[in-house]
């Protein structure tokens, strides 16, 4: 089975076929960081770890690129806030918009670590990006689809109206969308139609000096929409690859990210992909009602690698419902996997093991191939572990060793091998880091023996024994251990 995926745009699974071959270029969107993560996010950063982890398994140089949005109304908000809180302590009370966010991007990041999402190959900060935001902006100006508002406030909006294709991403009809001015009343006078949203926002009284930039319409800060597509460009290209993010994101901002970076002329995304919300015994969480569940509260009932099961276990365009029993049954079925690879390791490798090159089963690579059907691929994963037992149970060495790698090889896949040691105790982060390396290195020797390239894959073992990390071939692949 070809590698294939849901694509939002044209509600179609559709075969993959990357702008280049053998590479991927993957954009999804990250954190507004006015507060600390919710589960939501976390849910959509672990389902696009997965998908980046499946696509660097079959072959292909991805590069991944996450963006900060930095720079918000929210994050304004939020700040000004804190300067009558009294439920923050002193040194938090009246705290400057960037270095809130600062803190709560560290919270991110924390999170993710915790979790093993891996870092993407770039994590650019919307603040650091205004000059590629003026330019996007000036070209989207000269070629008819934006304009600067018909007073002195500096605001410049893209014209809806201007691009045929607008509402095309969510299939709707323009006449029938929310109009902008719903959200903004107070703005709607200064665009051509109440739907034109913001590329460009004027500094208005009383927000703070810091939290604007010169441009040619005046001082003020980029809108939500404008810094994702300025960021994806800069880092990938006019033509890419992937575009992912929460299911919520496809209308206004993927809408409208789509519709002014195809106004400006770049071909932008080959396929959306949008991961399922989480909800609470079928209601949506709403803080409202007191039914939200954070990770951290997650984290103090279960362990990362638990966490990480459950939040990575449903297709990642279902709805993912948490239930108090939910994490208890993501406890039990890791337990099973990690009994069966502690009773494993302890018979048959007794002397330590190594990540182990090559193929998962056939029917593991079948199901992450279906358009990313980890719950398929999670069968599969247990199935291994349930003959592997058997197995153990029937002291057939050669069985049990097969059963123990392809385990092994599912789990790197999925993620659970960088949040904890399945032998037990918690992995370092130059466990992790070492892990990452090597695993890198022997894929590319796995590509190059399969393309027959000898001389580099010679360079590649020569250069890991160099380092003292001897690779052993096997019919199951390449394995690898530290020299004694």
């Amino acid at each position: 089975m070809s590698l294939r995926f849901y694509d939002t745009a044209t509600a179609q699974i559709r075969d993959f076929v990357p702008v280049k071959p053998g590479e991927v270029g993957l954009y999804y969107c990250g954190a507004t960081v006015q507060g600390m993560p919710h589960v939501g996010h976390i849910r959509s950063a672990i389902a696009f770890d997965q998908l980046t982890r499946w696509l660097s398994a079959s072959g292909y140089r991805v590069t991944t690129v996450r963006n900060v949005t930095d720079i918000d109304d929210k994050i304004l908000a939020r700040a000004k806030e804190s300067e009558h809180d009294d439920g923050l302590p002193p040194q938090l009370r009246g705290e400057q918009w960037w270095a809130l966010a600062y803190r709560y991007e560290l919270e991110f990041q924390r999170a993710y670590d915790a979790l093993g999402v891996r870092r993407p190959t770039y994590e650019p900060r919307a603040t650091g990006h205004i000059p590629e935001m003026h330019a996007l902006i000036q070209l989207l100006i000269d070629r008819g689809h934006a304009y600067p508002a018909n007073d002195d406030s500096g605001d410049v909006y893209f014209d809806v109206r201007s691009w045929k294709g607008y509402g095309s991403l969510t299939r709707q009809n323009i006449d029938d969308m929310q109009s902008a001015a719903d959200v903004e009343p107070q703005f709607s006078d200064r665009k051509r139609d109440p739907r034109d949203f913001a590329l460009w926002k004027g500094w208005k009284e009383g927000e703070p000096e810091t939290a604007a930039w010169p441009s040619p319409w005046g001082p003020g800060r980029p809108g939500w929409h404008l810094e994702c597509s300025a960021m994806v460009t800069r880092y990938l290209g006019a033509e890419f690859d992937i575009h992912g993010g929460g299911l919520d994101l496809r209308f206004p901002h993927h809408e409208n990210e789509m519709a002014q970076s195809q106004a400006a002329g770049h071909p932008f995304a080959r396929y959306w992909m949008h991961n399922g919300m989480v909800t609470f015994e079928g209601e949506k969480m709403s803080k409202s009602i007191g039914n939200t569940v954070s990770p951290a509260d997650m984290l103090n009932l279960a362990s990362p690698r638990v966490v990480r099961y459950y939040l990575g276990q449903a297709h990642y365009r279902s709805v993912l419902d948490y239930r108090p029993t939910s994490l208890q049954e993501a406890a039990a079925a890791v337990e099973r996997i990690d009994g069966f690879v502690a009773k494993a390791a302890a018979r048959e490798f007794p002397n330590g093991y190594g990540f182990v090159a090559g193929p998962a089963p056939q029917a593991f690579v079948d199901a992450m191939n279906d358009d990313l059907n980890v719950p398929q691929a999670l069968a599969v994963l247990h199935d291994t572990v349930r003959a592997g037992n058997s197995a153990l149970a029937a002291g057939d060495s050669d069985a049990t060793r097969n059963a123990f790698i392809d385990v092994m090889k599912m789990t790197m896949v999925l993620g659970l091998d960088d949040v904890q040691d399945p032998r037990g105790g918690p992995r370092s982060p130059e466990q992790v880091a070492l892990n990452a390396l090597i695993a890198s290195q022997l894929e590319q020797r796995t590509i190059a023996r399969e393309t027959r390239d000898w001389a580099q894959a010679d360079a590649i073992r020569d250069a890991l024994a160099s380092a003292g990390i001897l690779i052993e071939d096997t019919a199951d692949g390449a394995s690898w251990s530290l020299k004694k």
